[in-house]
């Protein structure tokens, strides 16, 4: 069978479960369908085969398990679910929340820039359009009252637009590029936003625009007084599950309830996983709407400072503080739909923890609770903590402390930091104490609620590990709550969509994969000899070089900016003091020549008559 026609097939599947729901009241939706098709075949006890292609006789086994389960009012698991399934659907990411929020908008923009670029023959009626149809729906997402004062907000947009967008501009507008166009559009947006705020904080106009830092600070407080009540009712009562579950001794009679009590255990854990999520998101909200407070009145500051000072009102002076207005109102907006949307979340969850107060109420419960300490998750951390594990007591085990571990309270804890010990025994989800040891076992990290329990784990950690896979296909929700998603590659996040290949439900692990590995070029400590030449030729050039240089003079100056500065100095090869040596020695003499001249000084009327006279003597009469 192809993929295609897998995918066909499974699809028919998830129709016929909704639409035999349908038929029998209950309206369901694809998506769990899906995940409950997926928990009846991971579950052994159904014995389905995912290694072979579904026969018609499983098809039919397969849609009646699941219908019967999905019509089932009193099932806890099915709730978690359902929960599991809703908030994976509808929480995503703040990018992703804002660039929702934002899509209309610019939809807006889009279609401005469409009608600007391909209608230029409709010059002289595209202002109109401008200022009354398009752009004015586009800056009049800021106001909050959508029929009062309608009249009074239109005029102070069309009066705004027009101070910096007049109708002369419209020419050199149209003859921008689309690019161009929509970076003027959305600019102008947010001057024409930043004067419509300034004027609203001066008193002078901005009507219908909303009191957004006021409403903040009416639905922050409130949001997170009601997930925080939320949140302490699904503590205590996962408190009072874990006591009950814990302490009593149940009998093969009681099984059944020992099974509703884990069910309404995990069910309540998994709701304040989801809040404190929610509320995490709440208080990044609160601490970004303190500095979008701080920032409004600077801004509106400097605006008014600019056009007091500057009479003309120099554009390239003010735009710039309008434009951060604008941006620090946009921050907001952002900030009041996310506590909206984060707000809906939260109330949705709501309902589906209804099924408590039906299986275990407030007099059933406390019935149970006879003769037992209920204890926090804190307390139970608190009793343990001085009681650690010794790591010499395993030699070929890893084991991590706070004081010898960086990082230790970030690390990544297996089954979402519950006991990995009792969750195997028992399927009791106790707090496991980071401060007791962690054990760090084929690259992941497990933390234990007691000494006992950490000893007995790492003393066979596979067996352990195998029953928590074991537990979690029996209870499908587990999958999701200790996030053991390595251990079921076919189960992954709503959100996140797998092929079906072969006509199969689930998809085996994948055991190869593309991969790529990089290595340092130099591991050793480098010793790179720059004077190093490989070619000869290179060093002969260098010979002869270094041999024009014995023939040269080294020359030094000084000039008037070196002066006393630094020390000068050359060096230069000097004169070699030469001699020769002969068997004798002997030497000569000769007569020292002495001529006399006479006559020069004659009278100046006759002729000068020189008369040379040689005295020179002979040697022997010297």
């Amino acid at each position: 069978m192809s993929q295609a026609q897998a995918e066909s097939v499974i699809k028919n599947i998830i129709r016929e479960i909704a639409q035999e729901c349908t038929n029998k009241g209950e309206t369901v939706s694809e998506t769990l369908v899906a995940f409950i098709v997926k928990a009846v075949v991971l579950d052994p006890r159904n014995e389905f085969n995912v290694d072979r292609t579904l026969t018609k006789t499983d098809v039919q086994n397969l849609i009646k398990l699941c219908v019967d389960r999905l019509l089932d009012k009193n099932s806890v698991s099915l709730e978690t679910i359902k929960m599991q399934v809703y908030f994976d659907m509808n929480y995503t990411s703040r990018a992703e929340q804002l660039s929702g929020g934002l899509s209309a908008l610019r939809s807006y923009l889009i279609c401005i820039s469409a009608d600007s670029c391909n209608d230029q023959r409709f010059l002289h009626s595209f202002i109109e359009r401008l200022h009354y149809s398009k752009v004015f729906h586009y800056l009049l997402k800021l106001r909050g009252r959508e029929r009062e004062n309608m009249f009074l907000t239109l005029m102070f947009v069309s009066a705004a637009l027009q101070s910096v967008f007049p109708q002369t501009e419209l020419g050199t507008f149209l003859s921008l590029n689309k690019k161009n166009k929509e970076h003027q559009l959305k600019e102008l947006t947010m001057i024409v936003t930043g004067i419509r705020l300034f004027n609203r904080d001066c008193g002078k106009g901005g009507e219908g625009i909303d009191n957004l830092p006021a409403v903040l600070n009416e639905a922050i407080p409130a949001t997170t007084k009601q997930i925080d009540t939320e949140l302490h009712i699904s503590l205590h009562l996962s408190f009072c599950y874990t006591a009950t579950l814990e302490k009593k001794a149940w009998d093969t009679q009681s099984e059944n309830l020992s099974n509703q009590l884990k069910e309404a255990l995990y069910s309540v854990r998994q709701h304040v996983v989801f809040l404190r999520i929610i509320l995490a998101w709440v208080l990044l909200c609160t601490e970004l709407c303190g500095v979008y407070v701080k920032n409004p009145n600077k801004s509106v500051w400097c605006v008014s400072f600019c056009l007091k000072k500057k009479k003309k009102k120099k554009k390239n002076l003010v735009v710039p503080h309008f434009i951060a207005v604008s941006n620090l109102w946009t921050g907001f907006q952002n900030e009041l739909v996310l506590l909206s949307v984060l707000s809906n979340i939260a109330v949705n969850l709501q309902p589906l923890m209804e099924i408590h107060k039906k299986l275990f109420p407030l007099d059933m419960l406390q019935h149970l609770l006879e003769d037992i300490i209920v204890k926090t998750d804190e307390e139970r951390i608190q009793e343990t903590k001085e009681n650690r594990v010794n790591s010499s007591d395993f030699r070929n085990q890893e084991w991590l402390f706070p004081e010898t571990t960086a990082n230790f309270d970030k690390l990544l804890l297996q089954n979402r930091g519950f006991c990995s010990y009792t969750f195997a025994k028992n399927g009791v989800l106790l707090p496991g104490n980071p401060a007791i040891g962690i054990l760090k076992y084929k690259e992941n990290y497990y933390s234990f609620s007691s000494k006992e329990a950490a000893y007995a784990f790492a003393n066979n950690p596979d067996k352990y590990i195998t029953m928590t896979m074991e537990k979690a296909m029996q209870h499908a929700e587990l999958i999701q709550l200790l996030e053991l998603y390595q251990f079921f590659t076919s189960v992954t996040p709503h959100s996140e969509k797998k092929n079906k290949i072969g006509g199969r439900l689930l998809i085996k692990p994948i055991t190869r994969c593309d991969s790529s590995t990089q290595t340092d070029t130099h591991i050793l400590e480098s010793n790179i000899v720059k004077s190093y030449e490989w070619n000869e030729w290179e060093l002969r050039r260098k010979a002869i070089k270094l041999a024009n240089l014995r023939t040269k003079v080294t020359h030094s100056m000084q000039a008037n900016l070196s002066h006393m500065r630094r020390e000068n100095c050359s060096q230069v090869y000097l004169p070699k003091d030469v001699g020769t040596q002969t068997k004798r020695e002997n030497s000569s003499n000769v007569p020292k020549p002495q001529i006399f001249l006479a006559g020069l000084r004659g009278n100046i009327p006759k002729a000068t008559h020189m008369v040379k006279v040689n005295l020179t003597r002979a040697v022997d009469e010297t």
